[in-house]
């Protein structure tokens, strides 16, 4: 199962990524910087099947938070080396979180609850609708406020179905 991590910073550098020797994939693939407040850098290969959230291009000085697999290996290099699985520019009022939501769409941290509303978009990452219920799986949810419960509750804008 995939346990997915959120780094939060700043995008310092955009660069084409080579996945082999012979260039393949090149302009395909992309290696982001991200610097946090703290200083710690993270290198993110971003793909052609990474998602961002909201289909946004994102530049060098924007803020993000690109989520990653935990559990991957991951070369043992400085600064350290992510795939990333879903990028998300920062947007005010809005937040994102990527995680299991089990059968009471609770998190796997148990720190956020969702109730859905008639209003709440729910799609797949390919913008088609997604018609059941996004209970134990693999969310992507597009929130705003929530309550200070413990687990926080929301109601989320739209949740994105990882298939």
């Amino acid at each position: 199962m995939k346990k997915f991590e959120p780094f939060h910073g700043t995008i310092t550098m955009i660069d084409d990524f080579w996945i082999n020797a012979t260039g393949e994939g090149l302009g395909c693939y992309k290696l982001m910087s991200v610097e946090n407040v703290d200083g710690t850098l993270v290198n993110f290969v971003v793909s052609p099947g990474t998602y961002f959230v909201d289909h946004v291009m994102v530049a060098v000085g924007d803020m993000v938070t690109g989520f990653y697999d935990a559990n991957a290996a991951v070369p043992l290099i400085f600064p350290p080396q992510f795939r990333a699985i879903v990028m998300a520019r920062d947007t005010p009022y809005q937040n994102v979180e990527v995680d299991y939501f089990n059968s009471q769409l609770v998190s796997s941290d148990n720190k956020l609850r969702l109730n859905i509303a008639p209003c709440t978009q729910i799609v797949l990452e390919n913008g088609q609708a997604f018609t059941r219920n996004p209970a134990n799986r693999n969310l992507i949810v597009v929130y705003g406020f929530t309550t200070k419960s413990i687990p926080a509750q929301t109601t989320p804008y739209k949740i994105i179905v990882m298939c």
